[in-house]
């Protein structure tokens, strides 16, 4: 009987890499995936994780991703001239409050595998995994820094993401995007999840509470892609308000 394998590789520097698979050295680009049927290989090709889904799941029509566009585009341009005086007074607060820059950045993984770099408002002390090495933050995480607790609970921290959705890089509504050394190792941050671009706020961020347990939000990003659309974006962003104003969720 016949098998199917994924197999999937990242590399935080996008080169081409040799990985033994059944004791054959195979190489592929960053971020594809290779479909192996077993017992043989000879037939393994490889695909990037967009194509994973069907054509009618992942490409929704380029209307569709034209208004989605446009949406994340007038979108950030609203939002970041209504609240540029807030940006201006929290990164004052930030730079008075704790030695450091005023931002933090960080390289992501995008859609298709693709490293970019984010950006927000630096909420924890300099060098906090110098002793820890990469660790998901916790609700209660000692490393955070006074303002950086009000900055997180009021989603403020966010608000820099803004520039990196203009530069194409994120939407305002996808799954939340995550590091290089993350995705390496967890396989469910892998395949379909890539499919799409990452987002600030997503159906995982309005329908679930900030612990909820990873795998549990993977359900939710896994159903967005799925019925991504523009009426969803809009729908989700909508539902975006609330969740920051009462501050829950996330």
């Amino acid at each position: 009987m016949e098998q199917e394998v994924f197999v999937e590789q990242y590399t935080d520097e996008g080169v081409n890499e040799a990985v033994p698979i059944n004791g054959v050295e195979m190489g592929f680009q960053d971020s594809s995936t290779i479909l192996l049927e077993q017992p043989g290989i000879s037939q393994s090709r490889a695909i990037t994780p967009s194509s994973i889904l069907s054509d009618q799941q992942t490409d929704a029509s380029t209307l569709t991703e034209f208004l989605i566009r446009c949406l994340d585009v007038a979108g950030s341009i609203v939002i970041l001239l209504l609240v540029s005086p807030v940006l201006a007074l929290v990164a004052a607060v930030i730079k008075l409050a704790s030695a450091g820059p005023v931002l933090y950045k960080q390289r992501r993984v995008g859609k298709n595998g693709r490293i970019f770099v984010l950006c927000k408002f630096r909420t924890m002390v300099v060098d906090a995994e110098k002793n820890t090495g990469p660790v998901w933050a916790s609700k209660d995480d000692d490393r955070v820094t006074a303002v950086g607790k009000f900055l997180r609970s009021s989603r403020l921290d966010e608000l820099p993401q803004l520039f990196n959705v203009l530069g194409g890089d994120m939407s305002l509504v996808g799954p939340r995007p995550e590091r290089p050394y993350f995705v390496r190792r967890h396989r469910a941050l892998q395949g379909v999840r890539l499919a799409v671009k990452p987002g600030i706020t997503g159906l995982a961020q309005v329908r679930a509470m900030y612990d909820l347990k990873p795998e549990h939000k993977l359900k939710y990003d896994y159903l967005y892609i799925q019925k991504r659309s523009f009426s969803l974006n809009t729908y989700i962003l909508f539902k975006t308000v609330p969740v920051v104003l009462l501050g829950k969720g996330w």
